[in-house]
This record gives structure tokens, sequence and C-alpha cells, in this order.
């Protein structure tokens, strides 16, 4: 069997895993890594080598950061300033969306979710509006701001990785260009249409329930607070200025998460409980998968195969449009991460087929892994509020779609300009 042959049926075998998940992701990355390593389409170096990238190294260093923010409760006293500004339900979901969307742009969106959930549930029950016409905008606002910045996302940074594999140039806010009118756009549309769409249910879950999560913070010195905030602002600066002070992005991540650690901001348990190692297994794993498909030529078949479809001399535009959509629907059914470490690689060969310059393809494939609006599994955040909510299926489809279809406007019309495919 061939090497080709081989690589292409991990390729599947990881599919089909990625939808059904009754494999861990992380697990499924990992078995695919040693798979192609126990059949001799990698060696030990390149199969481990994604483990060890400067952009896992990044996600680890962000986590600790991240979670400084979250365990001192600043994170919940930054979501609290919703109620200053908020004197009626628009208002409200325009201010939630503003803040969940900033913060997502550089704490793990997520998380960013996990920690204003409850809080946006107790404002909801003391103002008497519907929880469901306002976490809705709250988990999509987390999705949206996920572009703001390389950190925002778990995929994110596989694009970055990508990009930096052709030796093209990445920055901080490689992907704000696009994010931040998408951001700004999709707050537009919920103020003056989207909020018509949004369901309103009384969920089952009561008060009580949905403030379970809501931890006291009053015995958190208020030093730690402004700490984790001051770590996490000067890391973020250090990153945007990278070239300037000759600190790479990950060693100004990895000495933020050693500052907040060695001050006693957080504890050591609480740092290494905050790396989240499904994402870290999920990364590695794939990057061997798209090793392999860059080595064996698989990634050049599947490229092939989809411009042979398209006929001769495919637009690029149409391109862009077919790996936006393929991403897109992947997304709403299986993990956006996983979406985006499967599609990248095949992203990059696309764009190599035509002789394409690379980065609108890649930018397009990573913000459509992040569309999981239209499901309640596409991202992690969306499953957390179906009982808060008490949101259906239907619900998802109905004010997702169209949020879908906004981003996919934006994508086709800034990416070509911004990101020319043959500068």
């Amino acid at each position: 069997m061939s090497d080709i042959t081989i690589t292409l049926l991990f390729l599947v075998f990881a599919v089909i895993s990625f939808i059904l998940e009754k494999i861990p992701l992380g697990l499924t990355a990992t078995i695919v890594a040693l798979g192609l390593n126990l059949t001799g389409v990698l060696d030990s170096s390149a199969t481990f080598a994604g483990y060890v990238n400067n952009n896992v190294i990044l996600c680890i260093g962000m986590f600790v950061v991240g979670q400084a923010l979250f365990e001192t409760g600043m994170a919940n006293r930054i979501g609290g300033v919703v109620t200053r500004f908020a004197k009626s339900e628009r208002m409200l979901i325009i201010a939630i969306m503003v803040i969940v969307g900033v913060m997502s742009g550089f704490l793990s969106n997520t998380g960013t979710a996990a920690v204003l959930i409850p809080v946006v549930c107790g404002i909801a029950d003391e103002s008497g509006y519907s929880r469901s016409r306002l976490l809705m905008p709250l988990v999509f606002a987390a999705a949206l701001g996920g572009n703001l910045s390389i950190i925002g996302a778990p995929g994110n940074l596989m694009g970055v990785n990508a990009l930096q594999e052709l030796a093209l140039p990445t920055s901080f806010f490689m992907y704000a260009p696009v994010g931040i009118p998408m951001l700004v756009v999709g707050i537009l549309y919920f103020a003056f249409i989207g909020y018509r769409l949004l369901p309103e249910h009384t969920s089952g879950a009561s008060t009580a329930d949905g403030n379970e999560t809501n931890r006291s913070f009053e015995n958190i010195p208020a030093w730690k607070q402004y700490v984790s905030l001051i770590v996490l602002i000067l890391v973020i600066l250090a990153m945007i200025f990278e070239d300037q002070i000759g600190i790479s992005i990950e060693v100004s991540a990895c000495i933020g998460a050693a500052v907040v650690v060695l001050t006693g901001v957080i504890s050591e348990k609480a740092a290494l409980q905050s790396i989240d190692l499904k994402v870290v297994l999920l990364f590695g794993g794939s990057l061997a998968l798209a090793s392999a498909l860059d080595s064996t030529g698989a990634g050049n078949l599947i490229a092939d195969t989809i411009v042979g479809a398209l006929g001769q001399n495919p637009n690029p535009i149409i391109l862009l449009l077919v790996i936006f959509i393929v991403t897109c629907a992947l997304t709403n059914f299986m993990s956006n991460t996983a979406t985006t470490a499967l599609m990248v690689p095949i992203a990059v060969s696309l764009a190599n087929s035509l002789g394409a310059d690379p980065r609108a393809i890649v930018i397009a494939t990573v913000i459509a892994g992040s569309c999981a609006y239209a499901t309640p599994i596409g991202m992690p955040a969306n499953t957390m509020v179906v009982g808060l909510g008490g949101f259906r299926f239907k619900d998802y489809v109905k004010s997702g779609l169209p949020l879908i279809l906004v981003s996919f406007v934006i994508c086709m019309i800034l990416l070509p300009i911004l990101f020319p495919f043959y500068p």
C-alpha cells in the first residue's frame, strides 16, 4: 500500500472520528500520528515535531495567563461592566457582545463564555429579560471575537503555523482586518435585525442553576486581580511589538505564565490544571497528519481533485468560496478546532495548485472554522447554554444561519482585497 493511500485512509479515519466523537479528539489525533509513524509514512522526528511546535508552547503559556484572569475574578469584574451601560434589552445585547467579543480576542473564547454565562444569567434574572435572548448573542460574540488575534482560538494558530511553514510573514493581528469587521457587523446585525430572530424561552434551569458556577471572589486580594490584568496586557503588547523587542510571542507567553505563578497570583496546581491537554494533543497530532499530507503528496491529490471538479483554470474566488462553504458545513457538526486542523493543509494545497498566494484561502479556512453558529454542537460555548436558555436545535439554525451568511459575505469581499491571490 502506498504512502498516499495510507495517509488518505488516516485522513478518512480522522474525519469520521472527529464527527462521531466516540473517541476523544486528542486521542484520535494521537492515534493518527502514531499510525503514520508505525506504517513508515513519517519518521519519529516528524511524528512528534508538532507536539513541541512553537505555537503549542504559545497555547500553553496563554492558557496559564488567561486562567489567572479567571481565577482571580478579574474576568467577572470586566463582564460586570455591561450592567452600567445597558438601559434596554437591545442595549444589553450590544453591551454583552462588545465585552465578550473583545475579551475573546485575547483570552480563550470558550473560557470567556464559560466565565460570563453565569454573569449574564444573573443579569437576565435581575432585569426580567429572557435568558435565551441574551445567552445566544453571548456565545456568538465569543466565536466572532476569537478572530481578532492569533490567540483568540486554537484553530487560529494552525493557520499561522501553516503560513510560517511556507516562510510567509504572520503577525499577532493577522486575522483582525477581517475579524474586526465581522465582529462589528455581527453586533450591528443583532442590534437592528438579529434580535428579532432570537428565541424567547422560559428555561427549565432555575436562577440558582444558572449561577451555580458563579464563584465568590470576595477573599481574593485586589492586587492579584490587577496583576493578572497587567500581565495579560504586557504579554499582548510584547506580542504586538515582537519584532521591535526581539522576543518571540511564545517566549512572551511563557514569561507571563511564569510571572503569575511566581508572584502567587495563581498556584502552580491551578496553572497546570489550566493547560488543556486535549488541545495540545489535537494540535500535535493534526500537525503530524498535515506533514504527511504534504510529504506524501496526498494533499496535492485532494487539491487536484477539487480543482479538476471545478474545470480548467478555476477562478481563485471560486476556490475561496468552496473552501469556506465546505469548512463551514463541517465545523457545525464537529469540533471547530478539529475542522480547522483538517482543512488548513488542504487549503494550502489548493492555493499551491493554482500558484496563488495561500494567505486568503488559509485565513478564510480558519474563519470559516469558527462559524459554528447553526447547531448546538458546533462549539463548546453553544453546548454550554442549551439547558440554561432552553434552546432547541432550530433556534441555532434560525439565529445562526444569517450570521454565517454575514461572515461569508465579509470574507468574500475583504480577503481578495487584503490578500491578493497574485500580488
